[in-house]
């Protein structure tokens, strides 16, 4: 369903549906685990964004199909041969105008969490109003594993929510990943539901913010400009580490054992030239 006009190419990747002021974006691309390509990414900003801009429109759910909410952003569409410091700068703006289709959306959000979340599609559900999550739901956020650092304002949200401990447990070493059940003790998630149930329940709670006049505001009273400014400082230092030699290396080993030769080759240039190149940085 394509209830909000989107383009062709959104379309392609997004299902949308309007019913009683609330539309829903569904990531549509299944086969893919809904993984966030530059694709995905353009479409549900342009969703939110029509959204936005609809007076009909007073609440947004977003969502997965299939058996996965979202595998997390591709990080070997990211990376590509240029000069140093342009390939810096356009992951840094890259990362920030991600995490601003949350931030700078004028509607509340409710995530709805079908199945195991990755990555970015963790914390940017942590920007949403809420959090509603199915029972075979996970949340796993491996920066360390990956050899990047947090972003989507996890350092600040990710404490707020879960308490320090709880929040270095996912962000740090231990790369924790909660099943609803445990990210719904710890903080991070508001509701837990049988995975039949998602959808309904997830309805019930948007009417329930239009008739009680819920307006667009963050968890723990978190203020817009100072996640702005997280968001800023994080991908700042995920684009570091982007550009960091264990991490370059890991990418290539990933990819060459996924069989993915030609990205995996990119990125083994860029570990080997880096002695060479990182002094343009």
């Amino acid at each position: 369903m394509n209830e909000l006009n989107l383009s062709p190419a959104s379309a392609q990747q997004v299902a949308t549906f309007v019913k009683d002021g609330v539309v829903t974006v569904q990531m549509n691309r299944p086969d893919k685990l809904n993984g966030w390509t530059q694709e995905m990414m353009s479409a549900f900003k342009e969703a939110f964004e029509k959204a936005c801009q609809a007076d009909i429109i007073k609440v947004i759910i977003f969502t997965g199909s299939g058996k996965y909410y979202s595998a997390g952003a591709n990080l070997a569409g990211t990376v590509q041969v240029m000069h140093p410091k342009t390939l810096h700068q356009m992951i840094v703006e890259a990362n920030q105008a991600l995490f601003a289709t949350f931030l700078d959306c004028t509607k509340p959000i409710l995530a709805a969490v079908n199945g195991p979340a990755l990555g970015a599609s963790v914390t940017s559900a942590a920007l949403c109003q809420g959090i509603i999550a199915a029972t075979q739901a996970t949340f796993s956020t491996p920066f360390k594993a990956l050899g990047i650092t947090p972003e989507g304002c996890s350092t600040v949200q990710f404490p707020r929510l879960m308490g320090d401990v709880n929040a270095e447990r996912m962000l740090g070493e231990e790369g924790w990943k909660p099943t609803a059940a445990e990210a719904l003790d710890a903080g991070l998630v508001q509701w837990v539901v049988p995975d039949e149930q998602l959808m309904d329940k997830a309805h019930e709670i948007a009417q329930h913010w239009i008739a009680s006049g819920e307006t667009k505001k963050f968890l723990k009273d978190s203020q817009l400009e100072e996640l702005r400014a997280a968001n800023a400082r994080e991908s700042a230092a995920l684009a570091d580490a982007f550009l960091g030699a264990d991490f370059l290396r890991g990418q290539g080993q990933f990819l060459w054992k996924k069989k993915k030769h030609a990205p995996a080759a990119v990125f083994y240039s860029l570990w080997a030239l880096r002695p060479l190149w990182g002094r343009l940085l």
